[in-house]
C-alpha cells in the first residue's frame, strides 16, 4: 500500500494543479448561485475522476495489471504511451505559450459560466475532471498503478479515494476560502484568479513535461525488470 500511494501522490498533484478548472471554479462561485454551483461542479470533478479510475481498476484486475505483484508488461506500455503523449502535449503547449503572461486568453466557454444551469455545471466538472487532456492520462495511469499493485479489493478503493481527494484539493481551496473567507474571499481568489489565467499554459506545460517523464520512466522501468 504505501509503494503504491509513492507511484499516485504526484500523479494525483498533478491533478490538483489545474488552473482551468480553478479557474472556472472561482467564476462559478461569483454567480448568484455560486455557492450551489460551486459544490455541484466539485462534486461532478470527484465523480468523473472517481469513475474514471473505477473503470480502469476494474479493467487492471481481471485483465492481469499484477503478476506476483508485480505489474504486467502491458501496464508498462500503457504507461510508457501516456507518458509519451503527455511529453509531446507538454512541449507543444510550452511552444504555444504567450510570451507577454499579460496577452493570454480564457477559453471562449468561460464568458458562459454565469448562464449555465445547475446540472450543466456538474457537468462541465465531470467533464473537466474525466476528459482533460491532462487529468484524463494521470487518473488512468493511477488507477493501472493501483490495479498493479495486487492490493485486496478494499485497500485499492481507498487508494483510489487517496488519489481524488488529493486530486480535488485545487477545487477546495479556492471553494473554502469562498465559504469561510468573509469579505476578503472576492479580492483574494479575483487575484488567484487572475495569476491563473496569465500563467495557465506555461504552468500546464511544465506540468505535462515533467509528469510526461516521470510516466516514461515507470513504463521502461516495468518494460526491462
Amino acid at each position: 500500500m504505501g509503494k503504491v500511494l509513492g507511484d499516485i501522490l504526484g500523479l494525483a498533484a498533478g491533478v490538483a494543479v489545474s488552473p482551468l478548472p480553478i479557474i472556472a471554479v472561482i467564476l462559478i462561485l461569483a454567480t448568484p448561485r455560486g455557492r450551489l454551483n460551486g459544490v455541484l461542479f466539485t462534486v461532478g470533478w470527484i465523480l468523473g475522476l472517481s469513475v474514471l479510475g473505477a473503470v480502469m481498476l476494474a479493467i487492471a484486475s481481471p485483465a492481469g495489471a499484477s503478476t506476483h505483484s508485480h505489474p504486467a508488461t502491458w501496464v508498462g506500455a500503457l504507461k510508457l504511451a501516456l507518458g509519451l503523449f503527455l511529453v509531446v502535449f507538454g512541449a507543444r503547449q510550452w511552444h504555444r505559450r504567450p510570451r507577454d503572461p499579460s496577452e493570454a486568453r480564457l477559453p471562449k466557454w468561460m464568458s458562459a459560466i454565469d448562464r449555465l444551469t445547475p446540472v450543466k455545471v456538474f457537468a462541465l466538472g465531470l467533464a473537466l475532471a474525466a476528459l482533460n487532456a491532462k487529468n484524463a492520462p494521470l487518473t488512468i495511469a493511477a488507477g493501472a498503478a493501483i490495479g498493479s499493485a495486487g492490493l485486496p479489493v478494499g485497500q485499492q478503493i481507498a487508494a483510489l479515494a487517496i488519489f481524488v481527494v488529493i486530486a480535488t484539493l485545487g477545487l477546495l481551496a479556492p471553494l473554502a476560502v469562498f465559504l469561510l473567507g468573509g469579505e476578503r474571499a472576492k479580492t483574494t481568489l479575483g487575484n488567484w484568479k487572475d495569476w491563473a489565467a496569465q500563467h495557465n499554459v506555461a504552468v500546464m506545460a511544465v506540468l505535462f513535461f515533467v509528469l510526461g517523464l516521470k510516466l516514461l520512466g515507470d513504463g521502461i522501468g516495468i518494460l526491462i525488470s
